[in-house]
């Protein structure tokens, strides 16, 4: 029922809309610095790290915020709120739990530095990890988000079944081609970037590290991290927070996530 910043988590949103506004998104080419400017504003990557140069799939790999920032300056603002709210942001979710709404808050006014600063995850975006991830079921459900409920059968005091809920379709929310594409980046998250950690277990992963920095009266805290399993045959979505983590919280979320992956699978 919380609503955190998403961080980099979000860079699966800003992902899915630059492929909507460039079908050339497989050439798109950024040199990364360690930092970008505009308006006044300057995004650091974690750490300054300097990624060198990047095309979208090592982007978020590597989690590049100089890199989505650039790609924020770039997309159109009434198409990015379309998108994000197709993603049920400032939408009511489904849900037989008490929720809470996800708030994106761009509209045609916004400036170029709300825009980086929202396609990295940060700005005034706001989400719960249970909406991140019906997000993350939606890409390993080839874009079909499933309605969700919570219990799965009702049986009688001899066991005979009573009632019982069936898989049914809530919203598709993005194409099967747009979901392919980004689980073959969350892979990559996974096979070569920022959550190594998850790589080379019996299972496989496609996820997403992120770390969103919020203010406290004893400084900058952080938090996340989601993904699925099994990525060709998907069973199970995790979601990870961190409240008040002070640190690196997707260095420190991999490793809880793997954690409860293990108990599951061995």
């Amino acid at each position: 029922q919380g609503q955190y910043a998403p961080g980099s988590t979000f860079k699966v949103v800003t992902a899915l809309e630059y492929i909507r506004e460039h079908s050339d998104y497989a050439n798109y080419s950024y040199d990364c610095a360690g930092e970008i400017t505009a308006e006044g504003v300057t995004i650091h990557c974690f750490d300054s790290t300097v990624h060198g140069l990047q095309d979208l799939r090592s982007s978020m790999a590597n989690s590049c915020n100089s890199s989505f920032a650039n790609i924020g300056l770039s997309l159109n603002k009434a198409s990015y709120r379309e998108t994000a709210e197709e993603l049920l942001f400032n939408k009511k979710l489904p849900s037989v739990l008490d929720y809470s709404k996800g708030s994106f808050r761009i509209n045609e006014n916004s400036s170029g530095a709300e825009m980086m600063m929202t396609a990295m995850g940060q700005g005034e975006t706001l989400v719960s990890p249970y909406h991140m991830a019906l997000i993350a079921a939606a890409i390993a459900n080839g874009g079909t988000l499933m309605e969700p409920y919570l219990v799965e059968k009702v049986t009688n005091a001899n066991g005979a079944e009573i009632r019982k809920n069936v898989p049914k379709s809530y919203k598709r929310l993005m194409t099967s081609d747009e979901a392919s594409q980004l689980k073959d980046y969350m892979k990559a998250v996974v096979d070569e970037g920022t959550a190594t950690m998850l790589s080379g277990q019996s299972y496989t992963v496609a996820g997403k590290t992120g770390t969103a920095e919020y203010s406290m009266d004893d400084g900058e805290k952080t938090h996340s991290w989601f993904g699925f399993t099994n990525v060709d045959n998907p069973e199970l979505v995790i979601s990870v927070i961190i409240e008040g983590y002070d640190g690196d919280a997707g260095a420190k979320a991999v490793p809880i996530a793997k954690q409860i992956l293990d108990s599951y699978y061995y």
